[in-house]
């Protein structure tokens, strides 16, 4: 019997790169999405005998419910992320962020697995020099932040659980995002030769998407061994600042002006460094650095359209 896998908004930026490669790996693999932006990640993957496919938002119980009979293992992406998304409309940030997945919790088997994506936004404003660990209090700024550390907590009070605390995702995804920090320089270098930045001393940790693939991948590989626990997930290379990302960019586009402003001030004002040492410990590695994550990007933006690609 093959391995029965749901995925709650896995037409999104991650679950786009993740289904794929859950499918080539031999899972049956069931997505429930409401497609909020019109996206078609998955034409391709129609073919696929074992792809299955429900449009249907995470707030309808019953619908969820269902969709949660007979698989094995249960992945929540849905939800509203990022600070701008989350402040424009707080009542479904909630509702999508926490309730469905504190519902899908409640009404899960024991024997169901869970996988579940959380941020390492939630450590908020760190200390300099200190690295933020799993056992680091979470102190998030953002409505964003807050939820998704609230459901991680929900979560962590059961069985057959594991989360990851991402770092800021970059690269290519067919539901691409331009609004991500790593993917938003990028373009501005590209398309516009220039940036002005704010508190460009903050500091945080950065991961491609397929590496977050990866990750869940290992996590199903090794569940015994890794379960009813949180993970950093994250590029142990890549604690950088605003200047030092914009720096590594510089690399590749030479002609890029970077700028400081003191006036304005960032409104996502989390800084931190974070150690992913944890999920390290038990095998797990990146393949993707900033700078191969760079260079896919810059061939990614001769291809899209810039705005269909962001959250706001």
């Amino acid at each position: 019997m093959k391995t029965k896998i749901l995925v709650t908004g896995g037409a999104g930026y991650i679950g786009s790169i993740l289904v794929p490669a859950l499918l080539n790996k031999g899972y049956e693999v069931t997505v429930f999405d409401n497609m909020m932006f019109q996206q078609s990640s998955f034409l391709d993957c129609c073919f696929h005998p074992d792809f299955h496919f429900i449009n249907a938002d995470v707030r309808n119980t019953e619908r969820l419910k269902e969709a949660m009979k007979g698989k094995d293992i249960l992945i929540p992406l849905a939800a509203l992320v990022g600070a701008p998304l989350c402040n424009k409309d707080t009542t479904s940030t909630i509702a999508i962020n926490k309730e469905a997945v504190v519902i899908m919790n409640k009404f899960r088997s024991k024997n169901q697995l869970v996988l579940y994506p959380t941020t390492n936004s939630g450590y908020g404003i760190g200390q300099e020099g200190i690295y933020c660990t799993e056992e680091t209090p979470l102190k998030p700024i953002s409505l964003y932040g807050v939820t998704k550390s609230e459901a991680e907590y929900e979560l962590l009070q059961s069985e057959n659980v594991i989360t990851f605390r991402l770092a800021t995702v970059f690269g290519c995804s067919p539901r691409m995002r331009l609004d991500l920090l790593v993917n938003d320089f990028t373009f501005r270098a590209f398309s516009q030769r220039y940036i002005v930045l704010f508190e460009a001393h903050f500091k945080r940790n950065y991961i491609h998407v397929r590496d977050v693939a990866k990750a869940f991948m290992f996590a199903i590989d090794n569940f015994d061994r890794m379960k009813n626990t949180t993970y950093n997930v994250g590029l142990s290379s890549a604690n950088l600042s605003k200047m030092e990302l914009c720096l590594e960019i510089k690399k590749q586009i030479p002609d890029f002006f970077i700028t400081e402003s003191e006036i304005n001030s960032d409104p996502d004002q989390r800084n931190y460094i974070v150690s992913n040492d944890k999920i390290e410990s038990f095998g797990y590695q990146p393949d993707f650095g900033i700078q191969a994550g760079i260079t896919e990007l810059i061939k990614g933006f001769s291809i899209l359209s810039p705005n269909k690609y962001s959250n706001v």
